[in-house]
């Protein structure tokens, strides 16, 4: 069975950080979230995986190439514009043998959250879903014994808990389903409406239920949960340089240094080439990318930070997270808050607990402050002694 990753969406709702890169780029303790779901595949027996790519697409083919450093064999078709997953799944229709698994590139899953539909599909149509408290954001699956009877996206519904993952397996039928989506005015083409018009036809589509591994970052913030829930089960290991204190599973990549004083308490992941204090401290739930540097007395909790990075002395930075080529000048400090409502495209969204999402490629001056809940876009220059206490577009000027 081939499997098909659908990575060709943009992720808007994880703006700032995709302003540079594809959601399924996202690092998770320093791994791509895609990463995640080719090791799955790899874990499980599949290895002929195509991905369908779009938005920043260079950046995943140059990360994966063929797919020979992961023991896979990838291809790739692109999705030149993003007309949802039903248009997406249509990218690969001759690539396809008669039964194929899709998965989302931006949810993390185990071979273990694989086997629950792999090992219990038998023809047609099947349909992974799980139970969420909190079903906001996701289609509902109505189900009776194992069968799919309705597909609902954009509504709460009493007592339905059951959502759908996004992972499908699926016969060369799906085909004429969503050709029939794709006549139609629904507006975005989901492949929830080609199965609903399915089921509607009378097919059998069966629904079985995960409880293992399936994690969804669906916006920027939603990254520190799911880190810090994949920093639980990392097993350290030192392969720089550790003049300072390591308690708790911690991994340093290869040339780092951790000066004196600076003390480390896991889980947290250091990346290569990274330069630590002295007298940091980095608290737990913490990813740090590689070639970062980290001047005395900061300190750092429940955080992300991607590559190339600098961060001045004497600084503070809790629950947030920190694009890739950022240059910041020493004392800067990021306000935490929590119940947080942030307006993001003209949108209001609940952050249980942020700090500051900054994108890529800024520079902040020394003496800076952000309130709770602060998004920054990229290439901006902020000046001495600012307090910024509104979202910041790219570009911005502020002196």
């Amino acid at each position: 069975m081939k499997a098909v990753i659908l990575a060709a969406g943009e992720g808007i709702r994880c703006r700032p950080l995709t302003f540079t890169r594809s959601k399924v780029m996202l690092p998770i303790a320093n791994k791509p979230t895609i990463e995640y779901v080719v090791n799955a595949l790899h874990d499980s027996g599949i290895v002929d995986i195509i991905m369908v790519v779009g938005y920043a697409k260079e950046r995943i083919m140059n990360y994966f190439g063929n797919g020979k450093d992961f023991d896979v064999h990838i291809k790739y078709v692109e999705q030149k514009t993003q007309l949802g997953t039903a248009h997406a799944i249509k990218q690969v229709k001759n690539l396809v043998g008669d039964e194929f698994l899709v998965l989302n590139g931006d949810n993390l899953v185990s071979a273990k959250t694989i086997a629950d539909i792999t090992k219990k599909h038998t023809k047609e149509t099947s349909i992974l879903t799980a139970t969420r408290a909190d079903t906001t954001g996701y289609a509902l699956v109505m189900e009776k014994n194992e069968k799919a009877e309705r597909i609902v996206e954009g509504l709460a519904l009493k007592d339905v808990y059951n959502i759908n993952t996004g992972i499908y397996i699926f016969g060369p039928d799906i085909f004429d389903a969503i050709e029939d989506t794709l006549q139609s005015d629904v507006g975005e083409f989901g492949i929830t409406d080609s199965i609903q018009r399915m089921i509607d036809s009378g097919y059998d589509v069966h629904a079985y239920r995960t409880d293992h591994t399936w994690m969804d970052v669906m916006h920027s913030w939603n990254l520190l949960d799911v880190n810090a829930r994949i920093l639980e089960d990392i097993h350290g290991s030192v392969h720089g340089t550790v003049d300072g204190t390591i308690r708790g599973e911690v991994t340093v990549g290869s040339d780092s240094i951790i000066r004196e004083g600076s003390h480390i308490m896991g889980p947290a992941v250091i990346g290569r080439d990274c330069d630590i204090g002295p007298n940091v401290v980095i608290s737990p739930s913490t990813s740090i990318g590689n070639n970062v540097t980290i001047e005395p007395f900061t300190y750092i909790r429940n955080s992300v930070i991607l590559d190339n990075v600098y961060i001045g002395s004497q600084s503070t930075i809790k629950n947030s997270i920190i694009g890739e080529n950022n240059l910041i000048d020493s004392h800067f400090i990021t306000e935490s808050g929590k119940d947080l409502l942030i307006e993001l495209e003209e949108m209001l969204y609940r952050a249980d607990e942020l700090g500051t999402v900054i994108g890529d490629n800024n520079i902040i001056g020394c003496d800076v402050s952000t309130a709770a809940g602060t998004l920054i876009g990229t290439e901006c220059r902020i000046g001495t002694g600012t307090v910024i206490t509104k979202q910041m577009p790219s570009h911005a000027l502020v002196v």
